[in-house]
């Protein structure tokens, strides 16, 4: 495909519905139906899956068999299985059931800070760092999350240099790469184009992932300026399962299913079995007695 955007030749997906998508699903799985999930993934040729998470259960209680989920899935070898761990503590649960890699998060937004993870962006910096530190001596990576990068369910627009702040932040922490988080899905492609544009000549795109949600529709939109910018990691969930806990009103991540075909129409590889995939998503679907928010998995249920 001949374009005037220098678009990455491979995307590099970072599934995030067996953890950021079933947190947010008011019906829960079983940890069979979790490990079938990711197993399903891996099948599929996603090769970074987030299998779990190792918070305090009594705040997401969906995430309380990780430990389970990671001890019961046949691994493949070429797929990084990781964890979001807020604390020291979750990164040693972490560590204990084989997670590959592990996850912090942050936001660019005080409120939103104070409301998640009862601290501002400045304290929650300095609980990673006991982490950093931990992770570092095992050799393990650390992934950056923020959230709120395009708005925020509190204070409304988010001033990109608030994000370029916290997501050097991360970085110079030691995480190899900062996801960008459109939390409440309220980004536009050209809100997106004035955030990587002051993004991108500061930490590099290839220090950056994009995190979409769809809740106005805006996901694909806004991750094809992404790919413009050069972005080539991009993080989704099958079925477009889950949302956001602390933002009301907010739908699902963007499906998988359909970046892949995005992806695919644009001529960039993926390594995604797009049938696989959707296959995936419409089990996963039928045990949570829910609709797919995947438009290409409608698209082809007709």
């Amino acid at each position: 495909m001949t374009s005037s955007f220098n678009y990455p030749k491979a995307v590099s997906l970072v599934e995030v519905g067996p953890r950021d998508g079933l947190q947010n699903e008011s019906t829960p799985l079983s940890t069979t139906d979790k490990v079938a999930l990711v197993e399903g993934l891996a099948d599929a040729g996603l090769r970074y899956i987030e299998t779990g998470s190792f918070v305090n259960p009594r705040w997401i209680p969906q995430m309380a068999d990780s430990g389970d989920v990671f001890a019961q899935i046949s691994r493949s070898s070429d797929v990084t299985y990781a964890a979001l761990t807020p604390n020291l503590k979750g990164f040693e649960r972490a560590m204990e059931a084989g997670a590959n890699e592990v996850a912090v998060f942050a936001a660019a937004s005080e409120s939103f800070s104070q409301r998640n993870i009862n601290c501002s962006i400045s304290e929650s910096i300095e609980r990673f760092q006991p982490v950093m530190k931990a992770a570092a001596d095992a050799g393990i990576a650390v992934r950056g999350y923020v959230s709120c990068v395009l708005g925020c369910p509190y204070e409304g627009h988010i001033q990109p240099d608030a994000v370029l702040a916290v997501s050097k932040a991360l970085l110079d922490l030691g995480c190899y790469e900062v996801s960008l988080g459109d939390t409440i899905g309220t980004g536009t492609p050209g809100s997106m184009d004035k955030l990587l544009n002051t993004l991108i000549p500061k930490l590099g795109a290839e220090k950056l992932a994009l995190h979409c949600h769809d809740s106005y529709g805006q996901a694909l939109a806004n991750i094809l300026v992404g790919l413009q910018h050069g972005i080539a990691r991009i993080d989704s969930s099958v079925a477009g399962l889950g949302g956001c806990p602390y933002a009301t009103g907010a739908s699902g991540n963007v499906a998988t299913e359909d970046v892949v075909y995005m992806l695919q129409g644009l001529g960039i590889e993926t390594g995604v079995n797009l049938d696989a995939l959707v296959a995936v998503g419409a089990s996963s679907c039928e045990k949570l007695g829910r609709e797919t928010q995947s438009a290409v998995a409608k698209a082809r249920s007709d």
